[in-house]
This record gives structure tokens, C-alpha cells and sequence, in this order.
């Protein structure tokens, strides 16, 4: 991998990179709310779970899709619509979606003039940028499988509360995980799509009604 596609990605998939991301808890917020995650054992098990068998693992398979569809000068746009169409509430889609919008102008300086369509659910939109950059597949998963995990993490170092200490070592014990994931992910097609996470999607739901919360999912 060539180092300046790997500043891009750090830069791309930074916290300070203005997709809004510290805004969103993905349902972490209710779940913590309702007991389920107390500590970083329990969060370590929910963030596998979601990698392996929910709505992280369904983002890496819609972003290797839209990569590989750009790469070959198709189009992306049932991609996308199956990324919408997968959001299992409002507020996930409102999550992805909004996402996808702020990355694409962010990203704007990098594209330039390359026609970028809209709107794209979240990893449907940074699948492209980087097929159109010429980045790598599997680093771009990486890069962006750590990403969501971070911004969890941050999510309940807040809301748990959990100490800063501890969610570095929660992302410390998924690093093997991610690179795993990345790799399936590189392999997969759309018919390696699927979720058996209910809870986090029961969680996204029940999050809407929530009276008093610091996070916008």
C-alpha cells in the first residue's frame, strides 16, 4: 500500500473528519441505557457481534461492492439503494445516509471534479472514493471497520461510563478481528449479506423514543 493512499485513509477516517460521526451511538446509547453493557467485556462482545454477524459486516460487504462496481465504471446505484433499504430504523438511516452526504463534500478536495453521486448511504459513499482514488479494497475496509469501532468506543467511553484506558484495550483485543473481517469482506458479494444481531436493531428502535439522550442514534 502506497503511503499516500495510507494518509488518505487516516485522514478520511479520522474523528476530525467532519462526517458527524461523534454524533451517533448506533444504538450503544439505549443498550447502555437498558443495562445490556456495563463494562468492556460486555462491549467488546457486542462490537464482535456486529462485525461478524450484524450491521458492521453488512457495511463492509455494501462497501466492497460499491469499490468494485466503481472500479469497473458501473454503476453504483443499487448499491446504494440496498444500503438504505438495509437500515433497520429511522434513525440508522438517517445515520448512514447523513454520513454519506457530509463524507462525499468533505472528500471533495481529493475527487475534484469526478462526478460524485447522491445521496449514498455511509460506506456505499467512501467504497467509491476510494475505488476512484485508486485505494486499495482491504485497506479501505480496515480503515473503516476500525473507524466505526473507535467511534462506538468513544460512544461509551461517554455514556457508560467507561474508562479511556479500557477502550483502548477493547480496540486493542479486536485488532485481529477487523483484519479478518476486511479480508472476508474483500471476498464477499452481496450474497453474503446478513444480520443475526437483532438486539442492536431492536435497540436502534427503542433509542427513538428514548426521553433523555446525548446521541443523535
Amino acid at each position: 500500500m502506497r503511503e499516500r493512499d495510507l494518509i488518505r485513509l487516516m485522514t478520511w477516517l479520522s474523528p476530525a473528519f467532519p462526517v458527524g460521526a461523534f454524533a451517533y451511538s448506533h444504538g450503544l446509547e439505549r443498550a447502555i441505557h437498558d443495562g445490556l453493557l456495563l463494562d468492556d467485556a460486555s462491549l467488546e462482545g457486542w462490537l464482535s457481534d456486529l462485525m461478524m454477524h450484524g450491521s458492521a459486516w453488512n457495511d463492509a460487504v455494501l462497501l466492497a461492492d460499491a469499490w468494485r462496481n466503481a472500479k469497473a465504471a458501473e454503476t453504483i446505484a443499487s448499491t446504494a439503494q440496498l444500503g438504505e433499504a438495509l437500515a433497520g430504523s429511522s434513525e440508522r438511516h438517517k445515520e448512514t445516509m447523513l454520513q454519506g452526504e457530509a463524507f462525499l463534500k468533505a472528500a471533495a478536495p481529493w475527487t475534484g471534479d469526478l462526478e460524485m453521486p447522491t445521496p449514498l448511504p455511509y460506506p456505499v459513499a467512501l467504497g467509491l472514493v476510494a475505488s476512484r482514488c485508486g485505494i486499495e479494497l482491504e485497506p479501505a475496509l480496515a480503515a473503516f471497520l476500525h473507524g466505526f469501532l473507535a467511534n462506538l468506543v468513544q460512544a461509551a467511553i461517554r455514556a457508560i461510563p467507561l474508562g479511556q484506558n479500557a477502550g483502548l484495550e477493547v480496540l486493542a483485543r479486536l485488532e485481529a478481528l477487523v483484519v479478518e473481517t476486511a479480508w472476508r469482506a474483500a471476498r464477499s458479494s452481496l450474497s453474503d449479506l446478513g444480520t443475526a444481531a437483532f438486539l442492536s436493531e431492536v435497540m436502534s428502535m427503542k433509542h427513538e423514543t428514548q426521553y433523555s439522550r446525548l446521541f443523535r442514534s
